[in-house]
């Protein structure tokens, strides 16, 4: 079974506070190389174009950027620390290691990324684009995104940009670890969870009714 954080593992019980990798914080001094993990998560979906943009900017980014590139079911991209899917634990430790985070719009990918003192830089998936099957990503990463809770970027530009951004100064995209938070997340998930499903269905199209009001009544003329 696999997860939308990007891990392949089987069912297990919830992990206690204890048995939890704990969260670091974010160290705000220089690094000598900058250490990059990107997560499209474990939908059946191919994700190409957070791919072949991260690819983009990769050909032409200065100085040395660690990749981890968890790839799902996207095509293998011809970059340095590909792989299809991670372990539940390398993905954890992935991103206490990580200096940067770039995932899909996933909910619990988002939460785990912040758990572990990331500012998430998000692509939202977009099934306009075969990327899902509904737009809940869209809506969710945009709500977070005006929160300030995401660094929301929906176009290449504004992607390199905040790569550009991070790789400067990559404590502009650190929030304070919570290692206590660990316990919480559960309910934190089935939150999120109530609050796409909510998103979704708002945005699902009524049926238009104009049809029933316009039809001519029996024993009438049509009006044309």
């Amino acid at each position: 079974m696999t997860g939308e954080t990007g891990t392949a593992r089987r069912p297990q019980p919830w992990p206690s506070t204890e048995a939890a990798r704990l969260p670091r914080q974010r160290d705000s001094s220089a690094v000598a190389q900058l250490r990059l993990l990107v997560a499209v998560g474990t939908d059946k979906h191919p994700f190409d174009r957070l791919v072949d943009w991260l690819a983009h900017w990769h050909a032409q980014a200065a100085g040395p950027i660690g990749l981890t590139v968890q790839h799902g079911h996207t095509n293998a991209p011809q970059l340095p620390g590909a792989v299809p899917f991670l372990g539940h634990d390398t993905l954890q430790q992935a991103m206490i290691d990580a200096d940067l985070v770039v995932c899909h719009g996933g909910p619990a990918t988002i939460l785990e990324a912040r758990r572990h003192g990331h500012l998430p830089i998000v692509v939202p998936r977009d099934p306009a684009r075969g990327e899902h099957v509904d737009n809940h990503q869209l809506l969710f990463a945009r709500r977070l995104g005006a929160a300030g809770l995401v660094a929301l970027c929906e176009t290449r530009e504004a992607l390199h940009d905040a790569l550009a951004a991070g790789v400067a100064d990559p404590s502009r995209y650190a929030v304070a670890a919570d290692p206590e938070a660990h316990e919480a997340r559960r309910a934190a998930v089935a939150r999120v969870g109530q609050i796409v499903d909510d998103l979704v269905a708002r945005s699902t199209p009524r049926p238009s009714r104009w049809r029933a009001w316009s039809r001519t009544r029996p024993g009438t003329k049509e009006t044309r």
